[in-house]
C-alpha cells in the first residue's frame, strides 16, 4: 500500500537526497549488483521509469547543496542519514568520508560531530595495520578500550545521529532497507578444521551501532503509526 501520508519534504528534495545516498554508497567502489538491485527495487514503489533512473545518477556536492542547503535543519538530517549509509556496511572508508566532508562544506554545515567522527576512526586507523586505500574496516570500527572514568569520545556523534527526525516515507523506506535488521551472531571461521579467525557479532563491531538500531526503529515507526504501512516485509 503506498502511503498517502504527506511528506514534510518536496519530491525534489527526496529525490536529491536519495541521490546523495546513492552517490555516498557508490564512494567506495562496493556498490555491488545486489545493492543496486536492492535500491532499484525499493524507488520503484515510490517513482517513474525516468525518476528512478535519475535517482541511480551520482550527484556532485554543489548540486545537492543547491536543493537541500536551502534548510538547515533538512540538511543536518540528510547528513545524518549519510553517515548512517556509511557505517551501515561497517567499512568506514577514506572515500566515504571525503564525501561526507564535501556534502557538508557545500551545505554551509560546519559539525563537530563529523569531526570527532573522522578523527576516532583514524586514530583507530593510524594504530591497525590496513591498506593505504582504505580507512577502516569491519575489523576497525572499535574504538580504543574506555575505561569506565574516561569519557565517551563519540557522544557527541551519538547525541547528533540520535536527533535524526524522520519525516519522509521514501527515506524512511530506505533506512529500513539499508541498515541491518538484526545483530549478525558471532563465529568462527575455520578451515580444514583449524579455527583462522574469531568474528564478533556486529554490535560489538560498530560503537555506533544502537545509532543504526535507533534510526531503523524510528523509520519503521513512522511508516507504521503516521503512514498506516504494512511493515512486514522489513521486519
Amino acid at each position: 500500500m503506498v502511503s498517502t501520508t504527506k511528506s514534510a519534504y518536496t519530491d525534489e528534495q527526496t529525490a536529491v537526497w536519495i541521490r546523495g545516498l546513492v552517490s555516498l554508497a557508490w564512494a567506495d567502489g562496493h556498490f555491488d549488483t545486489k545493492e543496486q538491485a536492492m535500491i532499484s527495487a525499493l524507488l520503484q514503489k515510490d517513482f517513474t521509469a525516468e525518476e528512478k533512473a535519475n535517482a541511480m545518477e551520482p550527484i556532485s556536492a554543489n548540486e545537492l547543496a543547491k536543493v537541500l542547503g536551502r534548510d538547515r535543519d533538512l540538511a543536518e538530517n540528510f547528513l545524518r542519514t549519510a553517515v548512517m549509509v556509511a557505517l551501515a556496511d561497517q567499512d568506514y572508508s577514506a572515500s566515504e568520508d571525503k564525501m561526507l566532508q564535501q556534502y557538508c562544506q557545500a551545505l554551509g554545515l560546519k559539525l563537530d560531530a563529523l569531526d570527532i567522527l573522522r578523527d576516532t576512526f583514524q586514530s583507530i586507523a593510524d594504530i591497525q595495520p590496513t591498506d593505504d586505500t582504505k580507512a577502516v574496516g569491519a575489523s576497525g570500527l572499535t574504538p580504543p578500550n574506555i575505561h569506565a572514568d574516561q569519557v565517551d569520545v563519540l557522544y557527541p556523534v551519538r547525541d547528533w545521529l540520535d536527533r535524526m527526525d524522520v519525516q519522509d516515507p521514501k527515506i524512511a523506506r530506505l533506512m529500513c532497507k539499508m541498515i541491518p535488521a538484526q545483530c549478525p551472531f558471532e563465529r568462527d571461521i575455520t578451515l580444514f578444521g583449524r579455527k583462522i579467525v574469531h568474528v564478533p557479532p556486529l554490535c560489538k563491531l560498530n560503537p555506533l551501532y544502537d545509532q543504526l538500531v535507533g534510526l531503523r526503529f524510528r523509520a519503521l515507526s513512522y511508516l507504521a503509526d503516521d503512514c498506516k504501512e504494512d511493515i512486514s516485509e522489513y521486519v
